[in-house]
């Protein structure tokens, strides 16, 4: 009896120490590569730049190629026979988000090696309160859309709502028009606030997708926090790139 009693304590206690081990593995590292920000490694693990910058003791949003961040994620140590495919299934991930995670473009994988197995984003939802979502008309949300589609066609849908809550964002700021139509068409020094309006890309027809996310972002989703202004490389506008992202 002894002898059970003791077995079932080790037993007990090795059960223990395996939870605790598999709940330390969370803490993972990603290296910066080129190309890299805060806010792109941020979706890639569904996190924020603040809670980053927290968890990494940064005090600017600044990287360096090489820079090692730890990063909320579980890990996977390969084994034989594995493949990125079979693992990104194993977890319920796309092969893409895994790639990105580890930065691995190849297929090739050796035993022992280390991936990084990011959290599958949420779905991107509307905000609890609706007491300050406000009515848009039809012709808004086709416009929305449109530029969603100019924009950020081929991206994450996620990155399609951030879009369209630039525009939301702005629209509720006492600094920009007061319309999406406004915000969109804005002309500030002979400059459009967005390039497809300029080069004619808006007036393409919206995807599934794009209207999707601009109906979410209208009813107040936001993957940006708050941000009225988001990175675009086509533009030459030296007062757009002088305004924080």
């Amino acid at each position: 009896m002894k002898k059970l009693t003791a077995l079932l304590s080790v037993t007990a206690l090795l059960l223990c120490l395996s939870v605790f081990f598999t709940y330390k593995v969370s803490a993972a590292t990603y290296t910066a590569v080129s190309g890299d920000s805060l806010y792109k490694i941020g979706q890639t693990f569904n996190t924020s730049t603040e809670t980053l910058m927290k968890d990494n003791n940064l005090t600017s949003t600044m990287l360096n190629i090489g820079q090692k961040l730890y990063v909320n994620c579980a890990t996977y140590t390969v084994k034989s026979g594995d493949t990125l495919y079979s693992i990104s299934k194993k977890y319920g991930i796309t092969l893409t988000a895994l790639r990105r995670a580890n930065n691995i473009y190849t297929d090739m994988i050796y035993i022992g090696q280390v991936l990084n197995i990011p959290s599958v984003a949420p779905s991107v939802t509307p905000s609890a309160t609706t007491s300050s979502v406000t009515s848009y008309t039809p012709g808004e949300i086709d416009l929305l859309s449109r530029l969603i589609t100019a924009e950020a066609q081929g991206e994450s849908y996620e990155a399609k709502v951030a879009v369209g809550a630039v525009v939301i964002n702005r629209v509720k700021s006492q600094s920009w028009p007061n319309t999406v139509n406004g915000v969109i068409y804005q002309n500030i020094n002979g400059y459009y606030q967005f390039s497809p309006v300029a080069n004619g890309a808006i007036n393409k027809p919206a995807d599934a997708d794009s209207i999707r996310a601009a109906k979410a972002a209208m009813n107040g989703a936001d993957p940006t926090n708050g941000a009225m202004f988001y990175y675009d490389t086509s533009t030459k506008n030296t007062w757009i790139l002088s305004k924080p992202v």
